[in-house]
């Protein structure tokens, strides 16, 4: 006779171990922080090694970073990449403030990792975020985290200031040409031949994209970037530093941990000879005035890069193969005869990125007379049986819906108070009241949004019938136009879409787009 024995498996055993990770961050590359960074990493990873319920996931850390700005920290970014490809089930931190000195980054990553079922456990503060009842302490004591950044980053301000003013501040990161010895800037020789070349070339008239396209070609490495661009040259020609000056503040940090430029927001502080000159001061003002002389014959606004109404047709023209804006080009047809056309930017940087090709500017303004003779003559048949149709639409269903979720709204609201009431006189644990306020947040958060969308959706609808209205009421009384017109295409059209060498679409301003075959 057979004998069937029945192995009995032991549940613990099939139990997978929890991958456990760890997170380490110093806010200096000092020697001291450095050392402190290393001791961490040594006890997270006996720590975790240690237990053996855990699986050692590895040990995550930033050296001489920033915690005011997640975005920053590379190594953190990887962490949280990491768990949502689900290589991590648990993190240690140390504190909150090695974690996050920004509650919304703190509470955003927080709540990020646990919609992973992935929880952190803060030492310093002894908080799992498994947990949730103690949200509201993470609240708190990442707010008060971030105060603490913030008052350490005034101080760094206030002392600043203080050295911009005495004339005592010396400059981490010298620009290209120049070296950091001991505090100081000094001419790097090698770098400064290639400044006084730029410069040199812009006065004899060659563009800064040509002048980065030459340097790239040499293979002459720049500094902080891999390549020269327009863009670094243009911040070589407009630094003062070159010649032997030194602007202090030029940007500034806000309340929020982000830079910008100053245009006058915050006092600055100009020290003159404040070290060798590159460049004589005659040469610095003939550039200043030749990128000035420049910039007004584009249209380009100081202080943006964008040009500013160059070209009627300029940032409209759209590739409907990828998206690229069309640039404005001089093709030459033989010796002499030439003639303006746009093109696909990213068809000029790569053929194989996209293969639409380019068109004739007077192939366009033609296809726009033809567009607009067509709404004058049938806008009877276009325009009135559109208008009358988008005046017909029923809007107040959503008006009745919006009035609903602004009465949910505020019963969501009220049963926030209620709770807050009675946690505060004690009739409703904590843990309780924090998981139905965050329930009440979620809910609101919807409602919100649903809201959001429907107004939306009536304003935009409104907007339409205004704009239909300008232009039923434009070609009901306007003459048939024999050549393009600036004026006219500013005001009615919003952007052009490049179908094809054949075909380009006039997307209107009143939501409607008509196409038009190109007349070659």
């Amino acid at each position: 006779m057979r004998i069937v024995r029945k192995i009995s498996t032991d549940p613990i055993m099939l139990k997978p171990k929890l991958r456990v990770a760890a997170y380490c961050r110093v806010s200096t590359d000092s020697d001291e922080q450095l050392v402190s960074l290393q001791v961490q990493r040594e006890h997270y990873e006996t720590y975790i090694k240690a237990n053996s319920d855990w699986e050692y996931a590895g040990i995550y850390y930033d050296e001489g970073i920033t915690g005011t700005k997640k975005e920053k920290r590379a190594e953190l970014v990887r962490l949280i990449t990491d768990c949502e490809n689900r290589k991590i089930d648990f993190i240690i931190t140390k504190s909150i403030s090695r974690f996050a000195r920004n509650t919304m980054d703190c509470l955003e990553l927080v709540r990020k990792l646990s919609d992973l079922d992935i929880f952190i456990y803060f030492e310093k503060e002894n908080i799992n975020t498994k947990s949730m009842d103690g949200e509201l302490m993470l609240t708190i004591l990442s707010s008060l985290a971030e105060n603490e950044s913030v008052s350490i980053s005034n101080n760094n301000k206030w002392s600043i200031q203080k050295r911009f003013q005495n004339g005592t501040y010396k400059m981490s990161y010298p620009p290209y040409g120049y070296d950091n010895k001991n505090g100081c800037m000094v001419v790097n020789e090698e770098q400064a031949v290639i400044v006084r070349r730029i410069f040199s070339e812009v006065l004899e008239g060659k563009g800064t994209t040509k002048i980065a396209k030459d340097l790239n070609a040499e293979g002459i490495p720049s500094r902080k970037v891999k390549q020269w661009n327009a863009s670094t040259i243009n911040g070589i020609l407009k630094n003062e530093k070159y010649v032997g000056d030194a602007l202090y503040q030029k940007k500034y940090t806000d309340d929020n941990f982000k830079r910008h430029s100053n245009h006058g927001e915050k006092e600055q502080y100009l020290v003159k000879n404040n070290h060798e000159a590159i460049i004589s001061h005659e040469i610095f003002q003939a550039i200043k005035k030749l990128l000035n002389q420049r910039r007004e014959e584009k249209n380009i606004e100081k202080g943006s890069t964008k040009y500013q109404k160059r070209y009627s047709l300029s940032g409209k023209i759209i590739c409907s193969e990828c998206g690229s804006t069309f640039k404005r080009r001089i093709h030459y047809s033989g010796s002499s005869n030439e003639y303006a056309a746009w093109c696909c930017s990213r068809h000029i940087e790569d053929i194989y990125q996209c293969s639409m090709k380019f068109i004739r500017e007077e192939d366009i303004h033609w296809a726009f007379v033809i567009m607009i003779n067509k709404l004058i003559y049938g806008h009877k048949y276009i325009l009135k049986p559109l208008l009358k149709s988008l005046r017909e639409t029923d809007y107040s269903q959503n008006a009745v819906q919006i009035k609903e979720l602004e009465a949910k709204l505020e019963e969501n609201a009220d049963r926030s108070n209620v709770l807050t009431t009675l946690m505060t006189k004690g009739y409703l644990e904590q843990s309780l009241f924090i998981s139905q306020r965050n329930e009440l947040k979620k809910v609101a958060a919807v409602l919100m949004e649903q809201k959001k969308a429907l107004s939306h959706s009536i304003n935009g609808e409104m907007t339409v019938i205004t704009e239909v209205e300008q232009l039923l009421k434009w070609t009901s009384k306007a003459t048939y136009i024999e050549r393009f017109d600036d004026e006219i295409f500013e005001r009615f059209v919003e952007k052009i879409l490049v179908c094809s060498q054949e075909e380009i679409g006039f997307q209107m301003k009143c939501n409607i787009t008509l196409k038009e075959r190109l007349v070659k």
